[in-house]
């Protein structure tokens, strides 16, 4: 499909429901993320390295059951559509939420956030759906603003969490966050439309059988997944442990689920305000050049986040850090959709996905863990250290990256 054809299809409509649907599901999702781990230490009387390790555990399950799945929706979304998809992650999410109000023990936390998994995918697929619609002269501009729903949604959420739990109790917000993606559910069916055709693709005599022989640089395609994974690990290694570190900064008085929302949601607020922008700087002057602002500005920030003594100063630098996802998760997907065969967009994403499991599995698993063995200080070093050695690997590996239009050649 030209780019003639695709500016006469439904994608700019998709754009906006699915960027409402994507708000739903992110503010589903983040009411509950940032008090995983306050709800885990209300399950039993475990020590502070219990606690830790138990609430990576609980964030872990998901995102390694989904690692294994995603790729296999993602074949079955490239030959039955992306909208049966949608429809797939939000309902069987919503029920695995629902049932974790009624957890009485932290393996049975562990065991529904692990069905979870099983159907996660809601965001991947949007963004799946809206790159393989969207004219690729705009492809950086859509995902860019598709990706603000998600962000969009997680800035509200831990705020709204964080009330709902200080008023009422944090179980409550398992039922308000199945009913939100009930919510996406019914958006996806009624409004999204997808008049799917799966793409005809004859294996030749002596084509190669491996599946990156279908890519012009599967490099590429590699060291950006594996990115993706650690960027996503960076985030997932702090999850467990941003409202275990909020309440130490506050000597465990005050607020303490209020002020964590407040937190979590503040690189949500500059990641709405930079991804745009950054998408449209990106479609016009490379990919590259934005991914190494981003790289670069996530180091820089989070070094420092380790050392501060008060929880104003961690709000200013998490805000920053909002301003460096707003530039790498975007433009890491677009680089993706740029050099991706059209017939093969949503397996991409669905590997995509499962890497950024991976990452979000060992960020957990090795934040909860490195938490209870240092401090929750370290958790922000180890962080920055990565994610240099992430933009070392990319600028050695593939520095053709730094064409204008983010394609390359083999």
């Amino acid at each position: 499909m030209d780019d003639a054809e695709r500016e006469r299809g439904p994608w700019h409509r998709n754009l906006i429901v699915l960027w409402f649907c994507t708000f739903v599901a992110g503010m589903a999702f983040s009411e509950i993320m940032p008090f995983l781990s306050l709800f885990v230490s209300q399950l039993g009387d475990f020590t502070k390295a219990q606690v830790t390790f138990y609430s990576g555990l609980a964030f872990a399950a998901d995102y390694a059951v989904s690692a294994i799945s995603a790729p296999l929706w993602g074949i079955i979304a490239d030959k039955k559509g992306r909208k049966i998809m949608l429809l797939r992650a939000s309902l069987g999410m919503a029920v695995a939420m629902a049932l974790m109000g009624f957890v009485t023990n932290v393996w049975q936390l562990v065991a529904l956030r692990a069905l979870q998994g099983v159907f996660a995918g809601f965001i991947s697929n949007a963004q799946a759906l809206v790159a393989s619609q969207a004219p690729r002269k705009y492809s950086g501009r859509a995902l860019s603003t598709l990706i603000t729903g998600a962000v969009s949604g997680q800035l509200f959420g831990p705020v709204i969490g964080g009330f709902l739990a200080q008023l009422f109790s944090i179980r409550n917000t398992f039922f308000i966050t199945a009913g939100l993606l009930m919510l996406a559910f019914l958006l996806s069916l009624i409004f999204v439309q997808e008049h799917f055709k799966p793409v005809e693709h004859h294996r030749q005599p002596g084509d190669s059988r491996n599946p990156l022989a279908a890519f012009q640089n599967p490099k590429l395609i590699i060291v950006m997944l594996c990115s993706t994974a650690i960027v996503q690990f960076g985030n997932a290694s702090i999850a467990p442990i941003i409202s275990l570190y909020v309440r130490e900064l506050m000597h465990y008085r005050g607020p303490i689920t209020v002020v964590a929302g407040i937190i979590a949601a503040l690189p949500g607020i500059s990641n709405i305000i930079s991804a745009p922008r950054l998408g449209r700087y990106g479609d016009h002057h490379g990919s590259g050049r934005v991914l190494l602002f981003g790289y670069i500005f996530a180091v820089v920030m989070y070094f420092p986040q380790g050392i501060v003594t008060s929880v104003i100063a961690l709000g200013i630098l998490r805000f920053a850090i909002g301003i460096s996802d707003g530039a790498l998760y975007p433009e890491i997907q677009t680089v993706l959709t740029k050099n991706t065969p059209v017939h093969l967009t949503s397996t991409v994403f669905s590997y995509n996905q499962s890497f950024q499991a991976i990452g979000n599995m060992f960020g957990a698993l090795l934040g909860g863990l490195v938490a209870g063995w240092f401090n929750y200080n370290a958790v922000f070093i180890m962080t920055a250290v990565l994610l240099l050695i992430n933009l070392v690997m990319i600028l050695w590996l593939v520095p053709e990256i730094w064409k204008k239009d983010g394609r390359t050649t083999a």
